[in-house]
């Protein structure tokens, strides 16, 4: 490989995003950026409503798969354990990680273990929630996405806004001045008088990518799905260059966060109907992969699984969030989402956008950012996302439920004004005592503004909610003594 500054092209940081309210307003001045997002995910959620019609019992593999997700997290020690021992069995190397940096660690060695300065990865959430791209670079490996949209991401010096579509928010003239600006500098020539057909296009990322894939010694991939009592791991995808990855190098390295266990093969029906007409709107994926274990002469001779926590089990812990986990990064909620339409997935300062990247991040990092303290609001509540969601998770229920915990957050750190008030308010209605005391203060408070209708005022809080308001004033009788002087001998 030739000597350059760096061996990919660099992609910003996640870091540099601002928390979504200041960043959306950014993401909202994109006029073009917004067009291509309306029209992507228009036609995508329209092929997934047509696909989802077609299939009789639909509701009903929704609630299978809720369920089967939900045994899984009750029993996760289990089946974590029933996979490591069938992986072991058929060949396969398993290692844990703690947290991403442990992940990125293993990955590392194994790759510096095997004398290579590149590999080749098919399209990883979980790799991307890591930063592993950025990990191998620094030391000196270099990692080609071969994804369509990945590669596309990758050459234009971007990050991702789609869990399955990561290019979303470029139309094709973009992806061809992306192409051939960039396409030369990193391995093959540039492709001369290329148009944006995409037909062409393919063929300058098969161009691009071809030698890659038959020199490369070793491939990353993530999971779709580990099947716990056979060992087998599962990839779904639409282009191939999975295929190419899970064949042609001497090792494979997948990287898979351990909610992704399903108990059993028949578990797969499920999820292999509902999966592909709510990500893609097609009625099966082009390509699906099954391998268990290492078959001699036969795809790569040296099989290793990285099992990834990386603050899932803090999900799990509670019992509101924890239907967090069921998700299969299908992207039904963000093709169905308002916000997500306008502002895109940049917004969100994190590879997992649109609601689904509103429950997740913030359990999974915690609240210590304001960029995670914001990603709860990143929502209208409007629902829709429940209504599409594959495997039934309750987005607005866990998103109250988080905005709860930031309330909690900020007045543990920082106590408020507004939460001196509900506490006094707390105290009042108590006791029927406090609450007569209140009710004289307040017919003092009648009798000295006279009767005259409140407006603002230059008080906190009320008088920024008397701006817009003209609120009676306070009575100068209570009720208490109203009902003493006209019920109270009855």
């Amino acid at each position: 490989m030739s000597t350059r500054e760096r061996l990919t092209p660099e992609p910003p940081s996640w870091l540099g995003i601002p928390p979504f309210p200041e960043a959306a307003k950014a993401e909202l001045g994109k006029a073009q950026q917004r067009k291509n997002l309306r029209h992507a995910t228009a036609t995508i959620r329209t092929k997934r409503a047509i696909r989802a019609a077609e299939v009789d019992n639909w509701e009903e593999l929704r609630t299978a798969a809720a369920q089967i997700k939900d045994r899984v997290g009750r029993h996760l020690d289990h089946y974590l354990v029933q996979a490591e021992k069938a992986m072991t069995e058929a060949g396969i190397t398993v290692h844990w990680a703690r947290d991403g940096d442990e992940a990125n660690r293993i990955v590392g060695e194994i790759a510096k273990a095997k004398g290579v300065d590149e590999v080749v990865k098919i399209k990883s959430m979980v790799t991307q929630e890591t930063d592993l791209n950025e990990h191998l670079e620094e030391i000196g490996i270099a990692a080609w996405e071969t994804d369509l949209a990945e590669l596309i991401v990758q050459l234009g010096h971007d990050l991702p806004s789609h869990i399955l579509v990561p290019a979303i928010h470029r139309n094709r003239s973009e992806e061809r001045e992306i192409f051939t600006t960039e396409m030369g500098r990193y391995g093959t020539p540039a492709p001369e008088g290329l148009s944006d057909e995409p037909a062409e296009l393919a063929a300058a990322a098969r161009t691009h990518l071809r030698e890659k894939f038959l020199r490369a010694k070793m491939a990353i991939s993530g999971g779709n799905f580990i099947v716990a009592e056979t060992g087998t791991l599962v990839i779904v995808e639409s282009e191939g260059n999975g295929r190419m990855c899970l064949t042609l190098p001497e090792t494979l390295v997948s990287v898979v966060g351990i909610e992704k266990i399903l108990p059993t093969v028949e578990d797969l029906e499920v999820f292999l109907k509902l999966l592909p007409r709510s990500s893609t709107g097609e009625r099966m994926n082009p390509y699906n992969s099954f391998w268990t274990g290492v078959t001699p002469g036969d795809g790569p001779q040296d099989l290793h699984v990285v099992l990834l926590d990386n603050g899932r089990t803090n999900v799990l812990a509670d019992p509101e969030g924890r239907a967090t986990l069921r998700c299969i990064r299908c992207s039904a909620c963000l093709n169905i989402c308002p916000v997500y339409e306008r502002v895109g997935g940049h917004a969100y300062g994190s590879p997992y956008p649109g609601p689904i990247g509103a429950i997740l991040g913030p359990q999974l990092r915690g609240l210590d950012e304001a960029r995670d303290r914001a990603l709860p609001y990143a929502s209208t509540l409007c629902g829709a996302c429940n209504e599409v969601c594959p495997v039934k998770i309750p987005f607005t229920d866990i998103l109250v439920h988080l905005r709860h915990k930031v309330a909690e957050y900020k007045t543990s750190k920082h106590p408020t004004v507004e939460q001196g008030l509900m506490k006094g308010a707390g105290w009042v209605m108590s006791d029927g005592r406090h609450l007569a005391l209140a009710q004289r203060a307040s017919r003092t408070a009648g009798l000295l503004v006279k009767g005259r209708w409140l407006g603002p005022m230059p008080i906190p809080l009320a008088g920024r909610w008397l701006q817009a308001r003209d609120v009676e004033a306070p009575p100068t009788e209570t009720f208490r003594q109203w009902w003493k002087k006209n019920r109270g001998d009855k």
